[in-house]
């Protein structure tokens, strides 16, 4: 890793002066930073601030070599997407473990027998504070139906380990954190996944 040049002082080159809220929102807030470039120029630049911290979310593995992912229109980018069961906290000081599994048993209606931390990422470094821990839910039990929130609407669909990376290279599964959550799943998980 390439450390941060300093100046002589020992002080950062690049400097934030100051942050000021731009726009409110339930759970996000707009910010605006002036920041001090290593020039000495002075900019603005925006950042999002995610109100609960982040979430969790989770790579449901089941029995036979299939991860069980969700269908669901996201607006942002106007149109549907397959991934993991995620969602955000309750409150920033929420366990994650706690709000993956009851994210997994809303969307999906299943119950994880064990559940392991797989990798913690920061979702979009360049311009937000986010960040998501992603688990690995195995001896999984259909246990109810989903249970989603009114603006929800997700489609459960089991999609078969052999499939996934073709899936990802051909641009049909391209949300971050499911992507992030299936390598570091095939990581943990070589012999399911069929790795080498």
């Amino acid at each position: 890793m390439t450390e941060r040049k300093k100046d002589a002082a020992g002080a950062y080159k690049l400097t934030r002066l100051g942050r000021k809220t731009a726009c409110e929102g339930s759970a996000l807030d707009f910010m605006r930073d002036t920041m001090r470039l290593p020039d000495g120029r002075e900019e603005i630049w925006d950042f999002v601030h995610h109100k609960k911290g982040g979430g969790a979310a989770v790579v449901p593995l089941l029995p036979g070599g299939r991860i069980l992912m969700i269908r669901q229109y996201r607006p942002a980018i106007d149109r549907e997407t397959l991934e993991i069961p995620a969602g955000a906290c309750d409150r920033e000081d929420k366990n994650r473990e706690m709000t993956a599994s009851r994210e997994l048993l809303e969307e999906t209606g299943y119950r994880a027998g064990r559940i392991r931390h797989l990798v913690t990422i920061d979702t979009a470094v360049a311009y937000c504070d986010e960040s998501t821990e992603i688990y690995l839910a195995t001896d999984l039990k259909r246990e109810r139906e989903q249970a989603l929130d009114e603006a929800e609407e997700i489609r459960v669909t089991a999609v078969e380990i052999s499939a996934i990376f073709d899936l990802m290279s051909r641009g049909v599964i391209r949300d971050a954190k499911t992507v992030a959550g299936i390598c570091a799943a095939a990581v943990y998980a070589r012999d399911e996944f069929s790795l080498q």
